[in-house]
């Protein structure tokens, strides 16, 4: 059974940083992109940062809105994906989901399946 647990969120002051982890289990870590999603109240969930998968070529990505403050990173032999905010803004304040992707292809001469995953949220608030 997949699983995405998230940690570390909170309440943090204007200025503050805080690294969410997202530590996966039951699947094969590597080959799935993995991303974070950020939903506010009344508002649609948004992705927020992307880091690629090792079987694909791309690169990592994000929201304008979280450029050169945000930084997601992964670390396979942990599985585990990390997102560190930085110089967190009030607007920044929502529930954090970790989100796992793999689309279906052939990849080096394997091929897999598509598959999608989500954790269940941390909150995080932005406020003095």
């Amino acid at each position: 059974q997949v699983q995405l647990v998230e940690s570390g969120g909170g309440l943090v002051q204007p200025g503050g940083s805080l690294r969410l982890s997202c530590a996966a289990s039951g699947l094969i870590f590597s080959t799935y992109a993995m991303n974070w999603y950020r939903q506010a109240p009344g508002k649609e969930r948004d992705l927020v940062a992307a880091i690629p998968s090792d079987i694909t070529i791309s690169s990592t990505d994000y929201a304008d809105s979280v450029k050169g403050r945000f930084i997601i990173s992964r670390d396979n032999a942990k599985n585990t994906v990390y997102l560190q905010m930085n110089s967190l803004k009030p607007e920044d304040t929502a529930v954090y989901y970790c989100n796992a992707d793999r689309r279906r292809g052939l990849y080096s001469g394997v091929y897999y399946p598509g598959s999608n995953y989500w954790g269940q949220g941390t909150q995080v608030t932005v406020s003095s």
